[in-house]
This record gives structure tokens, C-alpha cells and sequence, in this order.
């Protein structure tokens, strides 16, 4: 699965790994007049503006999904830059191929989940000066109606991001109890009527089991009350949520993920993360606040006694949120936050 960071960075376009697998699920077609249009990732300038992708370094996209963001910061590395991308959908990968024939910098392609590609590149000694990850799903997962992703139309019942794991949703919905079927939604969707939700849920695969999206969505809907499956966004959105979570262990990777990075960076290199929903934006948050915080010692002690120095600059003020106009084009992005540190001088780094 490795590549030695000679080769990597020797050849500016070299052939792209092939992992095995399932084969990848047939993409799909964004077409208007005819053509294919080719997907804007959210906060993508604002993104680029608050990495500042310099000539030569190194980047690590940890999401690569279509490229869109890959692309844009390609451009500023140019060709004696590096960038790596990850990503664990074979979608991806198959993205990647086209995007590889286009980059303008040296590129390298692993495909699993970000935590665990990360570690690889620990081990390989990569040194960055960028990471950067655009979290949640991709266009390309939602899109594709047989991964069962979403909860606008019929498909069977599998939301993985990586389709060779063994976990899918059918599975979490056919064999998980009720009480961890309920802790799911409220814990991973914030869902209010949990409870009644994952009862219901167990109450109808007792007739039958449930295979499809629409079959989860009418359980979801029996639950809530009519009056309140109005407003306030699709009744089934929290729930659904909560279960892709949990299928692709998505906050576990990311708990994982976001001290790897940040391990990666050389001293004054950058991480930043966009969001869409507030468990992730929390985790980002605190790592970087935790990075930000100098002394941890009590107000009323005269002089410090912890010795902590900060290990991190904040690159904004606060999160960084589309623009009206980027929300009107594109309603997905109206819950991104983009939140970015920039790493210290460190006189303990070792860098290369």
C-alpha cells in the first residue's frame, strides 16, 4: 500500500495505486445542456485563502472526494509541489485518475480512511506544510442512489463510504438492540424522539425485515408526530445522519485524524477542517483551541507554574461561514464551517 517518499516526489505524475476491492459504484452524471458539469466544494476560496498553498510544499488532502478543493490548491503548489490525497470510496480513486492527468504539482493517491492513511505517512516520515479535510459526505455518495445515502428517494439500505466494510446501515437497523439503536440518533443525529424513533424501528423489522431507504423513512415518520414531521427540515434528516455516522465511525476517525495531521505539519504549517454539522465542528474546535491555550494554571497563582506554551495559531477569529450567495447556489453548503491553526515554531521538531 506504501509508496517511499522518493518516489512519491520524483515522478510529477506517476501511475496511480490500485487497491484492491469491490468495484466501484457506477458515478454519477451531473448533466445541464448536455454536458457534465463538474462539482464547486464549499468554501473553496475561502479555504485556499486561509492555507495560502505556496510553490513547492507539500499538501494532504484528507478528503479528496471529487478534487474540487485538490484542484485549486494544486494550482498554487505548482510543479515542484506535492500533494497527497486520501480518500476510502472508490469513487474517489476513480476521480483521482482524471485529476492526476490535470495537476500541475507531483500527486500521490491512498486509498483508506484518513486516520488510517495518515498513521502510513507518519510512519513514512512525510512532512507537510498543509492539511486540510472537507468533512461529512460528498456530492458523488449522495448522488449515487445505490449507496443509500439519502432520504429524497427508494434505494437499498448500505450508506458505506467504503463499500468493502463489512458494516452498512441494513445491518445496523436489523440487528443493533433498541437501546443502542436509540443512543445512536440522539448521541450522532441530536435526534429529540430517539426513543420512539428506534422502538418503532424494532417494531416494524418484526414483520419485515427493512432493506430499503423509503422502509426506514416511513419507520422514522410513524414515530413523530404529525404535526411536527412540518418544518424544521425532513423528519427522517437526524436520523439519518446518526446512522451514516455510525456505519463509516466518522467521529472516531476524525478523534483520530486531527492529532495525525497535526503531528505531519512542519513547524508553521497549517490544518484546517470544514464542517457541516456541530459534532464535528466541536471536535474541531476544541483540538485547535487546545492547541491555542498557553498556561492551564489557576488565575489566583502569581506566576506560572505549568510551563505550557501555546502550540498553535488560530487562523481566524471565529468560524468562517459561506457567503449568501454560495448558500443560494449551493444549499448543501448553508451548515459549513471552516475553522484553521497554524503550527508554532517548535524548538523540539525535528524537520526535514
Amino acid at each position: 500500500m506504501s509508496m517511499t517518499l522518493l518516489e512519491m516526489t520524483s515522478a510529477r505524475r506517476g501511475p496511480l495505486r490500485r487497491v484492491s476491492g469491490p468495484p466501484a459504484p457506477r458515478r454519477p452524471r451531473r448533466e445541464r445542456g448536455g454536458e457534465q458539469t463538474r462539482h464547486v466544494p464549499t468554501l473553496a476560496r475561502e479555504l485556499v485563502e486561509l492555507l495560502d498553498p505556496r510553490p513547492g510544499q507539500c499538501a494532504v488532502d484528507c478528503t479528496f472526494g471529487d478534487g474540487g478543493h485538490a484542484r485549486l490548491v494544486a494550482e498554487r503548489l505548482g510543479p515542484s509541489g506535492t500533494l497527497v490525497a486520501i480518500d476510502r470510496d472508490p469513487l474517489a480513486e476513480e476521480g483521482f485518475a482524471r485529476f492526476q492527468r490535470e495537476a500541475r504539482c507531483a500527486v500521490r493517491f491512498i486509498r483508506a480512511g484518513y486516520a488510517e492513511a495518515l498513521e502510513l505517512l507518519a510512519q513514512e516520515g512525510l512532512r507537510a506544510d498543509i492539511a486540510y479535510f472537507d468533512l461529512g459526505m460528498s456530492w458523488m455518495q449522495v448522488d449515487t442512489r445505490e449507496r443509500g445515502f439519502s432520504y429524497s428517494y427508494d434505494a437499498p439500505l448500505d450508506m458505506r463510504m467504503d463499500p468493502g466494510q463489512p458494516l452498512s446501515a441494513r445491518e445496523v437497523i436489523a440487528e443493533w438492540d433498541e437501546r443502542r439503536l436509540a443512543r445512536t440518533l440522539r448521541d450522532l443525529g441530536e435526534e429529540r424522539r430517539a426513543a420512539a424513533i428506534a422502538r418503532a424501528i424494532v417494531r416494524r423489522r418484526a414483520r419485515a425485515p427493512i432493506a430499503t431507504t423509503l422502509e426506514l423513512v416511513e419507520a422514522i415518520n410513524s414515530a413523530i408526530p404529525a404535526p411536527a414531521r412540518f418544518g424544521g427540515g425532513h423528519p427522517a434528516k437526524r436520523s439519518f445522519q446518526a446512522l451514516r455516522i455510525a456505519v463509516n465511525d466518522e467521529l472516531g476517525q476524525l478523534d483520530r485524524a486531527l492529532p495525525r495531521a497535526w503531528e505531519l505539519l512542519r513547524a508553521g504549517g497549517a490544518l484546517a477542517a470544514i464542517s457541516f454539522h456541530s459534532l464535528e465542528d466541536r471536535r474541531v474546535k476544541r483540538f485547535i483551541a487546545a492547541g491555542v491555550r498557553g498556561c492551564i494554571c489557576p488565575p489566583e497563582l502569581p506566576a506560572c507554574a505549568c510551563g505550557r506554551e501555546p502550540r498553535a495559531r488560530s487562523l481566524s477569529r471565529r468560524a468562517i461561514v459561506p457567503s449568501a450567495e454560495e448558500v443560494a447556489r449551493n444549499p448543501r453548503s448553508s451548515s459549513a464551517r471552516l475553522r484553521g491553526a497554524r503550527k508554532l515554531e517548535d524548538s523540539g521538531a525535528q524537520d526535514s
